[in-house]
């Protein structure tokens, strides 16, 4: 038998390096098709979303009050959406939303004035991606990297393959879409890059909480859609990092930011891993307040790094959370003091910053909403499609596989914050991000009703 697994090894080898060539070539054929094509919006000089230059009476009064709306009216739609198997963060999108000028503010306009006026945006914003480092911080203390090493050459393929498939397919709706909803300062192969890495990206945490709620954890099922989901998230950061290098400055710039970016990786698993290691090991049974002040502003100190360096802030928070052992003291006691403070108060800013900036009333029209329709289309088929043939070359089932696909297309808060992004780089326009807003949420919706009827309650147990 052991013949057979190393012959499938071989083959999944094969067919993965075979991938990997074959995306390359495609999407540099993109990109050549691309270039002679003209965006038709104008351009900018960045994209500010609804933010306005008028000044700010009392912001701290404004934030205090967007805060509290969002954290009760994602609560209310938590009661009504559990019934229907939603995961919470369905609710704290849908909040932030229906607080923004596309609900409220279309309904009750004053309303939505005076809850969340424009000028509030930037203090807002800087609430928010505070509380996304945070969150990106946590996000690296749950990682397993013993699931990764455990089923390497499964999940590597499986997670890549998941990766391929929705970033070629977006780049080729790259094609249609930068003539129509591009803005004029943007090149195509920026933004063929940030739609592929857009519509590649897996929300980890949302699956996890998915897969905690359904008790799937403990299955293979579960084990490999986490280690998957995982490996998604690390390569996708790293595609996202560069498309960032690639759209702050020109190529040479770019790689400057590349190079910076790679080097900074290298330092953290080299330099800060066997540091951490060692203070946890030593301090392991008895941690103190100086040890958990030096993991705050070494949070921080990571965040600053990567804001510096020219890729955004929460890319630090996040390398920094995997390199702290996921079992330790240290990281059940910072995961223990941080998780509500940041995913109930924190992270509330961060919805009602993209409510803000959401305007549903962009996509208006026929044609805009065949086009959202499309977007969500091809980045449900490219991560469905990729991830299940995969699956199946590993050796999974067709119903295992399939529900492996269904539950690699969840998106969700992962998906909110590289849109943002995006936007604030001014890659995507205001109508684009409105539609990916929208998939984001229809994916992460359809996520549990469908892995509920291909993995039933009475398989789990």
């Amino acid at each position: 038998m052991e013949w057979i697994a190393t012959a499938r090894k071989r083959r999944v080898l094969a067919a993965y390096v075979l991938m990997v060539a074959a995306a390359v070539g495609l999407f540099l054929l993109i990109v050549h098709f691309g270039a002679s094509l003209t965006p038709a919006l104008p351009a900018k000089t960045a994209a500010s979303g609804n933010a306005a230059d008028a000044p700010l009476a009392s912001p701290l009064f404004h934030v205090l009050l967007s805060l509290a709306a969002v954290i009760v009216t994602a609560r209310l739609l938590n009661v009504v959406l559990g019934r229907f198997q939603q995961p919470p963060v369905i609710g704290e999108m849908l909040a932030g939303v229906m607080l923004g000028p596309s609900l409220l503010g279309w309904i009750a306009p004053a309303v939505s004035d005076w809850l969340l006026p424009t000028s509030v945006a930037g203090s807002l914003g800087i609430v928010a991606n505070l509380g996304i480092i945070l969150y990106m911080f946590l996000v690296g203390l749950e990682l397993n990297t013993e699931l990764l090493s455990d089923r390497a050459h499964t999940t590597v393929a499986i997670s890549h393959a998941s990766i391929v498939a929705p970033f070629l397919l977006g780049a080729v709706l790259a094609l249609g879409l930068y003539p129509r909803l591009a803005e004029g300062h943007v090149s195509f192969t920026t933004f063929a890059l940030f739609l592929g890495v857009a519509m590649s990206i897996t929300a980890f945490p949302v699956l996890a909480r998915i897969l905690t709620d359904r008790q799937m954890t403990k299955t293979t099922l579960g084990v490999v859609a986490l280690s998957c989901a995982a490996t998604d998230d690390v390569t996708a950061w790293c595609l996202l990092a560069m498309v960032v290098g690639v759209a702050k400055g020109e190529v040479g710039e770019a790689l400057v930011v590349i190079a910076g970016a790679l080097a900074y990786i290298g330092f953290i698993f080299v330099a800060v891993r066997p540091a951490t290691n060692w203070i946890v090991h030593r301090h392991d049974d008895h941690l103190t307040p100086g040890v958990t002040a030096l993991a705050f502003v070494a949070v921080l100190l990571s965040a600053l790094s990567t804001e510096w360096i020219g890729i955004h802030a929460i890319f630090g928070a996040f390398l920094l959370g995997v390199v702290i052992p996921h079992d330790s003291a240290l990281a059940r006691e910072l995961n223990y003091k941080l998780e509500d403070p940041v995913k109930i108060l924190l992270l509330p800013a961060f919805f009602a910053f993209t409510g803000m900036r959401t305007e549903i009333g962009l996509v208006s029209g026929l044609a805009s909403w065949l086009i959202c329709g499309l977007v969500i289309l091809v980045a449900t088929l490219g991560k469905f499609g990729g991830t299940i043939a995969a699956a199946r070359l590993t050796g999974m089932g067709w119903r295992d596989g399939a529900a492996l696909g269904i539950l690699m297309n969840t998106r969700g808060l992962m998906e909110l914050v590289v849109l943002n992004i995006g936007l604030d780089l001014g890659v995507i326009s205001p109508t684009l991000f409105a539609m990916m807003v929208l998939m984001a949420i229809v994916t992460t919706m359809a996520t549990t009703p469908l892995v509920a009827r291909l993995v039933p309650a009475t398989k789990m147990r």
